[in-house]
């Protein structure tokens, strides 16, 4: 048996990174690395930080990214794609141009006996259950809202939309790392990602962990449930048979999780190395 990947959250072409090029030759590499190797790759959302297809035309730009999705299917391996809160408004490019399998709700599967719970994660964190983020996660998921998305033109809603996804970054950036005081502005054109997201708040708090939980009650077959969304690396049981991982990202962390078919691993990619 190969091996299956999962990863999550590159944000390709987000303007809140400087050297976006470099972002994507890294991930490139990553799936050059492993397309001998891969029987699945199963990318759980955000992979873009904005997407938005017209009838015929899509965003500029990933060209050696969906390159080597399309490479990859065509060797026979499974790409399977889940739509985030960012590239929600993934329609049927990436499955007719590229090969990918496109999934847009949460999806169980059994891997050699085992059952694996998928989801990007956006919704299922309590954290997003305020009156404010269901209204936006009810708007942005409404097919009149993208039917009236469509008919801007292309030049002005995609750049729209992707300054959107900058400026929702940086403002919760600026809420999560109070010790930059108020100078998030100054760092507009940064490199990296030196600062962290909200730290792992624990499990009686950790929005993901506590939908995992109440989910297993009904659901105790579930032995992994992988998620993205949160851009921290988790691993934790939950219980003798079950595990819980959250997958980072692929802005400063680069992770990954690889299953052999008897052992899930969390891993880090560091460029150069040969391990892969």
């Amino acid at each position: 048996m190969k091996n299956i990947y999962f990863i999550s959250d590159a944000h390709l072409g987000s303007l809140a990174l400087k050297h976006n090029r470099t972002q994507e030759r890294r991930l490139v590499n990553f799936l050059d690395q492993i397309k001998d190797k891969a029987e699945a790759v199963y990318m759980l959302g955000d992979m873009f930080d904005f997407w938005f297809e017209y009838k015929s035309v899509v965003p500029r730009g990933f060209t050696r990214f969906l390159g080597k999705l399309s490479e990859l299917t065509d060797n026979g391996v499974e790409v399977h794609f889940f739509t985030g809160n960012h590239d929600m408004w993934t329609l049927d490019y990436l499955s007719t141009e590229c090969g990918v399998i496109i999934h847009r709700e949460p999806t169980t599967i059994e891997l050699n006996g085992k059952v694996f719970y998928l989801a990007h994660g956006d919704g299922l964190d309590y954290r997003d259950r305020n009156w404010k983020t269901r209204l936006l996660f009810a708007f942005f998921h409404s097919k009149t809202m993208r039917k009236l998305a469509s008919l801007w033109h292309p030049d002005i809603f995609i750049p729209f939309g992707r300054n959107w996804a900058k400026h929702s970054r940086m403002k919760r950036i600026k809420s999560d790392v109070p010790q930059f005081d108020g100078e998030v502005k100054n760092l507009v054109g940064y490199e990296s990602f030196d600062f962290e997201e909200t730290p792992y708040m624990g499990e009686d708090k950790e929005g993901l962990v506590l939908y995992a939980k109440h989910y297993l009650q009904s659901h105790p077959t579930i032995n992994y449930f992988l998620f993205g969304h949160r851009h921290i690396d988790l691993d934790l049981m939950l219980n003798k048979d079950s595990r819980l991982v959250i997958l980072g990202e692929w802005m400063s962390l680069f992770t990954y999780a690889e299953w052999d078919g008897e052992h899930l691993s969390v891993e880090n990619f560091v460029e150069g190395e040969t391990k892969l």
